[in-house]
């Protein structure tokens, strides 16, 4: 039946008919779409570039044209010199801040139509200088806290803070007492010390592209007044806040600040009161500053940060809310549409708060209006007509950003057209099936459609249907069917036909259907499959697993074809998987019908993952959990085994449950003897008599409640420190042994012998030691000390009682009977009676000898330290016949004490400098004989008492020394070996200069040398092992 044509329709088309071929030709063009568009930039003022360019490049066929808009207005590109495109990048030369700033905007034009780009924004970077006026002094009590405030000139973006005091680079470091706020750029001082007091300026930096810009302020004189006591402690004061209300977008980074007043210095704890701190932040909860990198919607929520000294605590909280920038969740496509149809666009985006849409057309706003309906993000066009083709953009928007999405809209018009899709020409049909016969030209609007054989009309019957779409379905095909089948197609602007020719073949079937089958995991199975068809067509099998294609190239690992015949399609599976569980179908196929039969497959294997793990009660110990049957593949699942996982151990382990053993047939168990305050993420894997199956998905993570300590704090030990202290010490307790918040310790302590126990209380899970001070304390004096761990919900145990002395004091008591002995030029021997070792002010740990020559101040005196106990010890490196004041002190871990009377000794005269000259050797058999001229000394050298004749084979390490009073030795001799031989003359002052010689293999003949001719021994390690010997030989 033809469609019916208004005659609005038909007007419409008139003036258009003319030019429709050039645009039915013009199938390749197309509108803008933008490939660059301009983005946020930041422009440093008074740049040297003096030009700020904002990016604009679009592909499009024919070419566009390029314009801009500034804050929404056109910009006059001609009439400005200011203003400039190259290409369609719009340049700004010489801008200023208080011109050029704002919001951006590109639009590209063809004939196709007009679209308008994202906003870009232009901001001008700029740091002014500090105000020139002298900043008034600040006068404090040591021990209070204090705010210097920054007071930042005008800039843009926010500069980076620092402060230094007197000058620069004495920057001052953020620590546990100072704090910069990078909000304010004010500098806190917790509790102000003395060594505060000077000049601070505030320092800011900005970094804009590459330029670095640092300006300072004027210095803030600032004076911290002693006490002259001690100071006094108070509680914590929170001075630096974040705000109460803090809106943050998603993917953003957020800093929460706080910093508080006190003595001590409170440790400051971030917490979140509705849930638990989220583990990347955990880095950050004892530091001032909470980072929150990429914010996440789950990020919000009430955030408290505490302040706690010995004196108290102090809180404050916030609420983070999150916001977030539209995206797109659906956007619009290019189109091509029927004239006269109805156009249903849609877009969809998602932000907090929620956006909403507006549309544009060619970059003009659209209202409903006429055939137009605008419903938000939805946009109806009923009644399509030429002139609405264009370019149309959906526009999402909320208070943090503005998306566009864009398409073209292309209304057609032109009459049935066979030309690229005719009717098939042969169309086989197998005998007692169904054929289909698509007719679908080219045409707009949509046409009617009629089909004919030969020259019979063809209607609905029962076994012909024309669907809606053209389309001619015949059903229980015989050989009448065979014959020529024509598609008419007609609209308003034409008409055509194309023609097909029916081909009726035998039909396929399946002769050997495959079988149901019952495997287990990484067994192998035939599923046969066998088929007849018409002799004149190809066969082809092809194989589907829950109606999903085997691929048998990229599957070949598990399925192969059996047979190479064409009616045999038989598949074999090899090492069956789980996963090769279901309904496999097989289907024959020729190019006209196909025959199918499926068959069932069982794997058997271990159980697959349990679903939905969820902690249904959190005690401090225990947990109960449940969770839903996995798969059992078939066989009945034997039991549970639940596994943990902590960020202590950092990996998966089983834990204890109750029942111990939890039957297949269980979905809940408790889990026992876990830790208080200790985050888990639970899973559990089932097994059956085929094994263990995969694990469930992780638990969320769950923290068990707090519990009073119950472990004691080990390592109790102490001592050392200052006067009239007793310094307690003891091992950290680790994370799971605190069980909760509001960690700390009791150090319990008595003096030996007394019945009153004093308490101190420390908090922090770190510390591991306390000083008690007082000036009644007598040194070295016996203290019990015990501690015990506490938090929130109590206290533990304690520990086992140790003792722990008092800080000792240097001895009282001078060492006596010091002696001094000469021993050669260069070397003493001083010893003394010994002080008792353990005293009333502490255990001796050695004694320090001081000496001094004789022309030289006593408090210019050297040192030498024994390491242990014994009441002599040699002093060397000392100068030749020399007068040297010694004395004696004893120490301990206090310092030293009193001298003991000084002694004074002189040191020998010094050995002969020069050595053995006009040396000779003569071998005779086994033996060497080696002579030499005497040495005499000179008066201020000790005279020559015998010589030292150190010698070796020249390729052995041992060295051999022999000691004479004459001017010859004689010493055994190998003939096939070199010899390395030293001599020296030796006195009371020592050993003098050496004479080095090498005597070679076979020298038998005498050899006469004087000094400067003596074959003196090069050999480095030869000297340094001669060295050690003669010094040895000195000792002995």
């Amino acid at each position: 039946m033809r469609q019916p044509v208004s005659p609005a329709l038909v007007l419409s088309l008139v003036s258009w008919l003319t030019g429709w071929a050039g645009v039915h030709s013009a199938k390749e063009n197309f509108g803008p779409v933008f490939k660059e568009e301009p983005k946020y930039t930041l422009y440093p003022e008074g740049s040297a570039e003096g030009r700020v360019t904002l990016n604009c490049q679009v592909r499009a066929s024919p070419p566009i044209t390029y314009s801009w808009k500034v804050n929404g207005t056109d910009i006059n590109i001609e009439g400005d010199s200011r203003y400039s495109l190259v290409g369609g990048n719009l340049v700004i030369s010489s801008p200023t801040r208080s011109n050029d700033p704002g919001s951006y905007q590109c639009l590209a034009t063809n004939k196709i139509g007009t679209i308008i780009s994202k906003e870009g924004f232009l901001r001008f970077g700029y740091l002014s200088q500090f105000s020139t006026e002298d900043r008034e002094t600040v006068k404090i009590v040591e021990g209070t806290g204090v705010i210097l405030s920054c007071n930042p000139p005008p800039h843009y973006p926010v500069p980076a803070y620092r402060w230094f005091i007197d000058e620069i680079p004495n920057f001052i470091a953020p620590d546990e007492r100072h704090f910069i706020s990078q909000v304010t750029g004010n500098l806190y001082i917790a509790k102000a010390e003395t060594s505060d007091t000077g000049t601070h300026s505030c320092y800011l930096t900005s970094h804009i592209d590459y330029a670095t810009t640092s300006v300072f302020s004027k210095p803030i004189p600032l004076i911290v007044q002693p006490v002259g006591g001690d100071v006094r402690n108070h509680s914590p004061h929170i001075r630096a806040r974040f705000p109460s209300e803090t809106y943050a977008l998603a993917g953003q980074s957020l800093n929460l600040e706080c910093f508080a007043f006190g003595n001590p210095v409170p440790a400051i704890k971030w917490r979140k009161l509705d849930g638990s701190v989220p583990s990347k932040m955990l880095k950050f909860v004892n530091k001032p500053i909470l980072h929150i990198p990429d914010v996440q919607f789950e990020d919000e929520g009430v955030y408290e940060c505490e302040a706690e000294n010995l004196r108290g605590k102090d809180t404050f909280q916030g609420r983070i809310i999150v916001h977030a920038q539209p995206v797109w969740l659906q956007i619009i496509g290019d189109t091509k549409a029927d004239i006269g149809s109805v156009l249903w666009w849609k877009c969809a985006a998602a932000g907090k708060p929620r956006p909403t849409c507006r549309w544009l057309m060619n970059g003009q706003p659209l209202t409903s209006k006429s055939r137009f309906e605008v419903n938000n993000c939805a946009l109806k066009i009923s009644r399509l007509a030429l002139e609405d083709s264009g370019m149309y953009q959906c526009v999402a928007e909320n208070k943090h950003g503005t998306i566009y999405t864009s398409a073209e809209l292309k209304v057609e018009a032109f009459g049935p057209d066979f030309q690229a899709n005719q009717v098939k020409r042969l169309i086989p049909a197998a005998r007692g099936g169904e054929v289909m016969i698509g007719c679908r030209p080219r045409s707009a609007p949509k046409p009617s459609i009629m089909w004919s054989k030969g020259t019979e009309i063809l209607s609905n019957s029962s076994r012909m249907t024309i669907t809606p779409d053209g389309t001619l379905s015949i059903r229980n095909i015989t050989r009448a069917d065979e014959g020529k089948y024509t598609c008419f197609a007609e609209n308003f602007l034409g008409k055509a036909n194309s023609t097909g020719t029916v081909s009726v073949r035998d039909a396929t079937k399946i002769t050997l259907a495959p079988s149901n089958a019952d495997i287990n995991l990484g067994e192998e199975l035939v599923l046969q499959c066998h088929a007849s068809h018409d002799p004149t067509m190809d066969l082809t099998f092809t194989w589907s697993l829950n109606e999903s294609p085997i691929d048998f190239d990229e599957m070949r690992e598990h399925y192969q074809r059996v047979s190479t015949r064409e009616t045999i399609g038989d598949l074999k599976i090899i090492n069956v998987q789980l996963a090769h569980s279901g309904k496999y179908m097989c289907t024959a196929q020729t190019v006209v019908d196909s025959a199918s039969a499926s068959a069932v497959l069982v794997v058997r294997g271990p159980p697959g993952p349990p679903g939905g793990v969820v902690a249904k009660e959190i005690n401090d110990t225990s947990v109960l959990l449940s969770w839903s049957r996995g798969y059992d593949n078939h066989s009945p699942i034997g039991r549970y085994i639940i596994q943990a996982w902590t960020p202590l151990s950092n990996e998966w382990k089983s834990v204890r449950t109750d029942p111990q053993h939890i039957e297949g047939n269980l979905e809940s168990a408790w889990v026992i003897n876990l830790i208080p305050w200790m985050d888990y993420e639970f899973r559990i894997i089932a097994n059956n008599i085929l094994g263990t199956g995969d694990p469930s998905l992780p638990s969320q993570t769950i923290r068990t409640r707090e519990a009073a300590p119950t472990v004691a704090p080990s390592n109790i030990s102490g001592g050392g420190g200052d006067q009239h202290e007793v310094t307690m010490l003891w091992a950290a307790m680790p994370r799971e042994y605190q069980n909760g918040e509001g960690f700390g310790y009791i150090i319990t302590f008595r003096k030996e012998g007394t019945k009153e126990w004093r308490h101190a209380k420390i908090l922090g899970a770190e510390s591991a030691r306390y000083v008690y001070q007082n000036y009644t304390i007598a040194p070295y004096s016996r203290f019990e000390v015990k501690v015990k761990a506490f938090n929130n919900k109590g206290q533990g145990p304690y520990s086992q009682v140790s003792i722990v002395f008092s800080a000792e004091e240097e001895p009282r008591v001078a060492p006596s009977g010091v002696k001094a002995s000469s021993l050669s030029s260069s070397e003493i021997e001083v010893s003394w009676n010994p002080v008792e070792e353990v005293t009333m002010n502490g255990i001796l740990l050695g004694y320090e000898i001081r000496y001094w020559r004789g022309k030289d101040k006593e408090g210019s005196a050297d040192r030498l330290r024994t390491a242990r106990l014994e009441t002599t010890a040699r002093v060397s490196d000392l100068k030749a016949s020399t007068l040297y004041h010694v004395e004696v002190r004893a120490y301990n871990s206090a310092g030293s004490g009193p001298s003991s009377p000084s002694t004074t000794i002189i040191t020998r005269k010094a050995p002969p400098n020069r050595p053995p000259s006009k040396i000779t050797w003569k071998a005779q058999g086994s033996w060497v004989r080696i002579k030499w001229d005497h040495v005499k000394a000179f008066d201020n050298e000790s005279t020559v008492d015998g010589y030292k004749v150190f010698y070796k084979p020249e390729d052995e390490s041992s060295i051999k020394v022999t000691e004479t009073s004459k001017n010859s030795v004689q010493l055994p001799f190998s003939e096939d070996l070199s010899y390395l031989v030293v001599i020296r003359a030796s006195g009371e002052g020592g050993d003098g200069a050496a004479a080095k010689i090498r005597i070679s293999k076979n020298s038998g003949t005498s050899m006469m040398v004087d000094n400067s001719g003596v074959q003196v021994l090069h050999n480095a390690l030869f000297t340094a092992i001669l060295t050690v010997t003669a010094m040895a030989c000195l000792e002995l």
